[in-house]
């Protein structure tokens, strides 16, 4: 197990009713909220209505309209609304897209350059105003870690960055508040958790058996709750299972102490840059092509223990026929749920696949991947998405 810094010092206020403690949260803070939000669904669904009563003491600006892949033009216009009105706090008020974008709003006021410069080099962030949540998906994690992902359509980038200081003071998760996701983001939210193991799961590090027993649960988690969610959204235990393990799965419980790039994250984000596409599907879509692409026998054993512990599987002779029938189970699991599973039901054709490669290995370091990856493993992989 390498050196590794653990810090998860969010303050998670879980369950029913935890909104009731916004005002005390915000507070310490200011009286000058961002009110940060995405297409309106927390209008729909009567959250708005609650906070706006909750806060009727404090002077709130909203930025709405943040996209599912969240655009750096949309960032600039939170930046500029932070000066204008001195924001104290950004609230974050959706899934992991709007809370993505509050972090880089949040960090972007105090850089005096333009904030794609802390997208593409995260040293540059310093300062940053504190930010609450208050989550209504379960997907990203981004609710208690210090990463956000921010698209630029016009070069067809979607990039990663992160900052101890962009983590989240507070998180209100309540699951009741997952009750009205669509279908398709209940599954695609459970395969972005489960991603976010996998990535820390297969790793080069060995020995970090603590993290890997956190991951088997999590995953398991995920395999057990999200068809009960999904056949009754109202169910609370599901619901607050699933919320949990997405917090859980990327405040470094899982990948502390692991060395290597990711994998499928950087794949992914070129068909999200390219095709705006939700990236759990996209995950979905790439996870199982990639494990079958680095099946060998550098890689077996692990297959073979993620079949045994997530998938219960009896032990076999063959070690790639049980490593296969994981890998078949976790497609099977996805397409369950209802995930579109190849990238021609999503329109996708090869014609960006060579500069969706070239960007995926240059931006993502996956030469340095739990499996090395080249631009032209890469293309294959996209390719056998088709």
């Amino acid at each position: 197990m390498v050196n590794f810094k653990f810090n998860a010092y969010t303050e998670m206020l879980f369950g029913k009713g935890q909104i009731s403690n916004l005002p005390e949260v915000l507070k310490g803070y200011g009286k000058n909220v961002l009110l940060a939000y995405g297409g309106g669904s927390i209008k729909r669904n009567g959250i708005y209505n609650t906070i706006k009563e909750l806060l009727k003491d404090f002077n709130i600006v909203e930025l709405d309209g943040i996209e599912p892949n969240p655009r750096i033009e949309t960032v600039r216009r939170g930046v500029e609304l932070c000066r204008e009105n001195n924001i104290d706090v950004v609230l974050a008020v959706g899934g992991g897209s709007t809370i993505d974008c509050s972090k880089v709003v949040a960090a972007g006021v105090s850089y005096e350059g333009d904030t794609w410069d802390l997208v593409k080099e995260p040293s540059k962030i310093d300062k940053v105003l504190p930010i609450v949540t208050v989550l209504t998906m379960a997907a990203t994690g981004s609710e208690m870690d210090q990463f956000a992902v921010i698209s630029k359509m016009d070069t067809n980038e979607k990039l990663g960055t992160s900052s101890w200081n962009m983590i989240p003071k507070t998180s209100i998760c309540d699951p009741e508040y997952l009750y009205t996701l669509p279908s398709i983001q209940t599954a695609a939210g459970t395969a972005d958790i489960m991603s976010h193991v996998f990535e820390e799961y297969f790793s080069k590090t060995t020995d970090a058996f603590v993290q890997d027993k956190f991951a088997e649960g999590l995953l398991q988690t995920c395999i057990k709750y999200c068809p009960i969610a999904l056949k009754d959204p109202e169910n609370y235990e599901a619901r607050a299972n699933l919320m949990w393990a997405s917090s859980m799965a990327l405040n470094g419980l899982c990948g502390s102490g692991k060395e290597g790039a990711w994998s499928c994250h950087p794949i992914e984000h070129e068909l999200s840059a390219f095709y705006d596409i939700t990236h759990g599907v996209g995950l979905a879509i790439v996870t199982p092509r990639w494990m079958r692409y680095i099946l060998s026998e550098n890689t077996v054993d692990k297959f073979v223990e993620y079949a045994i512990n997530v998938w219960h599987m009896p032990v076999k002779e063959d070690k790639f026929a049980l490593a296969n029938e994981a890998i078949d189970a976790t497609e099977k699991f996805f397409k369950d749920c209802g995930i579109p599973m190849t990238l021609e039901e999503l329109n996708i054709d090869e014609t960006y696949f060579d500069n969706m490669a070239k960007s995926a290995v240059s931006h993502g370091g996956l030469a340095y991947a739990y499996v090395p990856l080249n631009e032209g493993d890469v293309r294959k992989i996209l390719e056998m998405c088709l």
